[in-house]
């Protein structure tokens, strides 16, 4: 990957820093010796689970904080923020809260987001990845895939190549590149399309290895297959699901923890009888049944969306806070 001249080798100082994203308790994501942004070294990933920011000053933070002034974001719905929804009816998710923690560490910082939902893995290697790769970014997401395996007929094969063209093109054009294990809801999907997702996932990690990318694996976290982290649809995160996403992410680059996104939820009493089979109807009537004519007639719920913030831009770092328990990400 290519070291940008507002990186100044912060990517190798952060790899001497293995332990400063989980100093609060927990598992770090480690980094390798050499520099993460170096094609063809050892893939990170992240098991991050510290509780806390790190208390004692490390010299790196400054250069690692420095290292990601511009980020690129590509995929589909999960990418896109479905379903954090905002009071304009948009969404926000976790690229977005990502973008502005980071916009809050440089005034200069700069955001895209090209995902469009309902994108296959085909789509986001013809339609975002070479936009993604000439705008040379300090730090770039790619997530896909996940829409092909969970469709009846797939392909995993090519659905794999696809994504090693992507990161073929994409890991030389910038600083970072970050590839993910995507999350499932618990579930029958997940049951059904299991060997599937796992082997687009271990090719994600060997992929990675060759090419010096971050993996963040969010299919391991037990947190993030509660259904209560999943929208009404079962397809796409809530609020605190992409919360915790962000969260991954943020520790996984070597930033200091903030919170511990692996925490499962309190158990709570089991909805009865009724209640489920009346959530399993609304299910089936809202979401099922439109995804499946969708699919049916070959359209996609993203035909003709643009990508979400199409040209990377300034992005505002969070305004402070109007009250103890305001969101400042929610202005950003």
């Amino acid at each position: 990957m290519q070291t940008p001249a507002t990186h100044t080798d912060a990517a190798a100082t952060a790899g001497g820093a293995t332990d400063s994203a989980g100093t609060a308790g927990g598992t770090a994501a480690t980094t390798p010796s050499t520099s993460a942004g170096t094609a063809g070294g050892d893939a990170v990933t992240a098991t991050a689970t510290g509780a806390g920011a790190a208390t004692t000053a490390d010299p790196a933070d400054g250069a690692r904080r420095a290292a990601y002034r511009s980020f690129v974001a590509l995929g589909d719905s999960f990418t896109e923020g479905m379903s954090d929804l905002l009071p304009d009816g948009g969404y926000r998710g976790w690229a977005d809260l990502l973008a502005a923690r980071l916009a809050a560490l440089d005034p200069d910082f700069r955001y895209a987001n090209l995902a469009v939902r309902g994108k296959l893995i085909r789509q986001i290697a013809d339609d975002q990845v070479e936009t993604a790769a000439a705008m040379g970014a300090d730090l770039v997401t790619l997530v896909g895939g996940l829409n092909d395996v969970i469709r009846p007929r797939c392909d995993v094969a090519a659905v794999c190549a696809l994504l090693e063209r992507s990161v073929e093109r994409l890991a030389p054009s910038c600083g970072q590149l970050v590839l993910m294990r995507s999350p499932i809801r618990r579930g029958p999907v997940a049951t059904r399309f299991t060997p599937r997702m796992e082997e687009l996932f271990d090719f994600v990690d060997a992929l990675a290895a060759r090419h010096g990318a971050v993996v963040v694996d969010l299919y391991g976290a037990q947190a993030l297959r509660d259904p209560r982290m999943w929208d009404v649809d079962r397809l796409h995160l809530t609020a605190e699901g992409h919360e915790r996403v962000a969260e991954a992410v943020w520790q996984a680059l070597g930033l200091p923890a903030e919170s511990d996104w692996r925490r499962v939820l309190p158990p709570t009493a089991r909805p009865g009888w009724s209640a489920r089979r009346a959530a399993d109807l609304s299910f089936t009537r809202r979401h099922l049944l439109p995804w499946i004519g969708r699919r049916l007639t070959g359209r996609s719920s993203g035909d003709g969306r643009p990508p979400k913030r199409p040209d990377l831009l300034p992005y505002p770092a969070p305004a402070a806070p109007a009250g103890p328990d305001a969101d400042p990400t929610r202005t950003a």
